[in-house]
C-alpha cells in the first residue's frame, strides 16, 4: 500500500520494519543494527524496540545484550496456519505423498511475486534453513512459481516477472526472461514445472499448482530430490503424476483468493 494513502499508519509500519530487519540478518542484533536496517533514527528504534519487547515480539539477548525475535511471533504464525482451510486439508495428503515418494514434500502459497512455504516435510538430514516453513522465494526461479504462472495469461505472467526480484541463488539459476517464459509454457503443457539446481546445488524440484474455485492459482505442491540419486527425467517420470494428482485433489475450495 502506498505511504501516501490516508489510512496508512506510519508508526505501525515502523514497528513491522524493525521486525523485518531479522529477515536480512541473523539474531541477535544491536539497537544500532536494528535502526540502520529499518531506516529509523536511534531514538525511534529504541522506543519501537521497547514496545515490542513489552509485547513479547522481541526478546533481549543474553545479559540483556541485543535483540532477537520473540516467541509471541509464533502465536501469530499459529493463528495464520489454522485460519487457512487448505493447509488443514493438505496435511494428510502431503503425508501420503511423502510416504509414496520417500522425498521431501512441501506446499507453498502464492504471494504476488513470491511463493512462501507453509508446509514442509523433510525425510533426511538437510540444511535447516532450507526446510523451514516461512521461507520465501521468487516465482521466477522456483518450480512452484512457474507452475503457478502456467495458470496465468501471458500479460499476468509478464507483469509478475517484470516486478519479481530475480537475483541468481546458484550458478545454475535461470535468469533470462525468455527462458523462464519457455519453462512456464512447458509447465502449462505438462501440468507441472521443473527446477534443477536453481535454489540449491545438487537438488531438483517439481511442482504442480493448486487453483481455487475461480481457477486462480493460489498454491503449489512440491517434491524435491537429489541429483545424486535421480536424473531429471527419471524424477519427473516417477513423481509428476502424484504431484499433479495431489494438487488437483486440493484444488477448488482452497479458502484462498
Amino acid at each position: 500500500m502506498s505511504r501516501g494513502n490516508t489510512l496508512y499508519v506510519q508508526a505501525l509500519a515502523k514497528g513491522f520494519a524493525l521486525l523485518e530487519v531479522f529477515s536480512l540478518r541473523p539474531a541477535p542484533l544491536s539497537l544500532d543494527e536494528l535502526a540502520e536496517g529499518a531506516g529509523l533514527d536511534r531514538s525511534t528504534a529504541q522506543r519501537m524496540a521497547h514496545t515490542l519487547v513489552s509485547l513479547g515480539y522481541l526478546e533481549r539477548g543474553v545479559n540483556g545484550r541485543g535483540f532477537s525475535p520473540g516467541k509471541r511471533i509464533l502465536d501469530r504464525s499459529f493463528d495464520y496456519m489454522r485460519s487457512v482451510p487448505l493447509l488443514e486439508r493438505a496435511t494428510p495428503l502431503l503425508f501420503e505423498l511423502q510416504n509414496d515418494s520417500g522425498e521431501r514434500v512441501e506446499l507453498s502459497l502464492h504471494d504476488d511475486t513470491t511463493i512462501v512455504f507453509a508446509l514442509r516435510r523433510q525425510i533426511r538430514r538437510q540444511n535447516y534453513t532450507v526446510t523451514l516453513a516461512g521461507r520465501r522465494l521468487s516465482v521466477a526461479h522456483t518450480a512452484g512459481g512457474r507452475s503457478i504462472m502456467s495458470h496465468l495469461d501471458a500479460a499476468a505472467t509478464d507483469d509478475l516477472l517484470a516486478r519479481a526480484e530475480r537475483p541468481p541463488m546458484t550458478s545454475k539459476t535461470i535468469t533470462d526472461l525468455k527462458s523462464i517464459r519457455d519453462l512456464v509454457q512447458t509447465a502449462r503443457a505438462d501440468g507441472y514445472a521443473l527446477s534443477v539446481e536453481e535454489n540449491m546445488l545438487g537438488e531438483l524440484n517439481i511442482a504442480s499448482a493448486i487453483v481455487n474455485a475461480q481457477d486462480v492459482p493460489v498454491a503449489a505442491v512440491h517434491v524435491s530430490g537429489s541429483l545424486a540419486e535421480w536424473s531429471a527425467g527419471a524424477f519427473c517420470d516417477r513423481f509428476s503424476p502424484r504431484v499433479i494428482e495431489t494438487a488437483r485433489a486440493l484444488s477448488g475450495k482452497s479458502g484462498l483468493s
